[in-house]
């Protein structure tokens, strides 16, 4: 049976009551909400996160860079609680005028300043560091395609698929159907690539991997949106699979990925990261 139709105002209103799990937050403006300074850390750089996909693309790079010896890589990471509605405080917003974690303060230079949007953090992060990102101008081109293909494609995941099956106050066949299809799609295009490579750039882990690892992994260990690896049949796709359990035995992942998270067991958990001490006790282990 087709779902009810839905008839748009000629004007829309956000009186409308959007309903499901962000609902108390969701609103049709931005600009801070309240009035709070960032808290602050002594290393140069300093994250403003939460462990959700997005998010773990900043801390696994981070991770990766001081797991390679880049000392001046060392960060603090705060946790934005974004249920909460952190992310819309005068000092978040300062750093990120859309009001979406991660954002990034660089103080390790003469001038401070902000980067906001993981694609872009990670791009600067690798340029800063000569880390992850090919020097070799058809390497580098490849990599900087597959970050933004990720960047292109988390929103109809996360904003499409995940919200429509996963949080929206009722399930209507349309739109799950629309974005699971496309879902597929891209674990489909994502697969394709890694049967022609060990990773998703060539044959050397990178940024590219870095930004799609968060969002492509979840699905492969079955621990995102419910039961969303049986509904969409992701054992279908055994190059992401072994590509996926590959990259979460990575020592920076497994750190980077308990950073800023704030559910699940006790020593999953770190909800601040300010000294590689701060991993000592956690359970870092991740199989699927």
């Amino acid at each position: 049976m087709a779902d009810e139709t839905y008839t748009p105002p000629k004007v829309w209103s956000a009186d409308t009551v959007s309903g499901g799990k962000f609902a108390n937050i969701n609103r049709p403006t931005a600009g801070p909400r309240e009035d709070k300074d960032l808290p602050r850390g002594d290393h140069p750089f300093q994250l403003h996160s939460l462990a959700t996909p997005n998010g773990v693309k900043a801390s696994v790079m981070l991770e990766e860079l001081l797991e390679a010896g880049h000392e001046g890589a060392q960060y603090d990471a705060w946790t934005v609680d974004i249920s909460e509605g952190e992310q819309f405080t005068s000092g978040f917003v300062s750093i990120n005028p859309n009001s979406k974690i991660p954002a990034l303060i660089d103080a390790s230079g003469e001038r401070e300043f902000r980067i906001f949007e993981s694609g872009a953090i990670l791009v600067h992060l690798a340029q800063k560091f000569d880390a992850f990102l090919s020097s070799d101008a058809a390497t580098r081109a490849e990599t900087l395609s597959w970050v933004f293909w990720q960047v292109g494609t988390g929103p109809f995941i996360g904003g499409g698929f995940g919200h429509f099956y996963a949080y929206a106050p009722e399930k209507y066949e349309y739109p799950i159907n629309r974005y699971a299809m496309e879902t597929k799609r891209i674990f489909d295009v994502a697969n394709r690539r890694l049967g022609e490579s060990e990773y998703l750039a060539g044959d050397e882990y990178s940024i590219a991997d870095i930004a799609n690892f968060p969002w492509l992994a979840p699905f492969v260990a079955g621990k995102i949106y419910e039961d969303a690896k049986t509904f969409l049949s992701i054992d279908e796709y055994q190059n992401v699979a072994r590509w996926a359990r590959a990259i979460a035995q990575r020592p920076a992942v497994r750190r980077g990925r308990i950073v800023n998270k704030t559910w699940g067991d006790d020593d999953t958990q770190l909800r601040e990261r300010h000294s590689d001490a701060d991993f000592e006790g956690k359970n870092l282990d991740w199989t699927f």
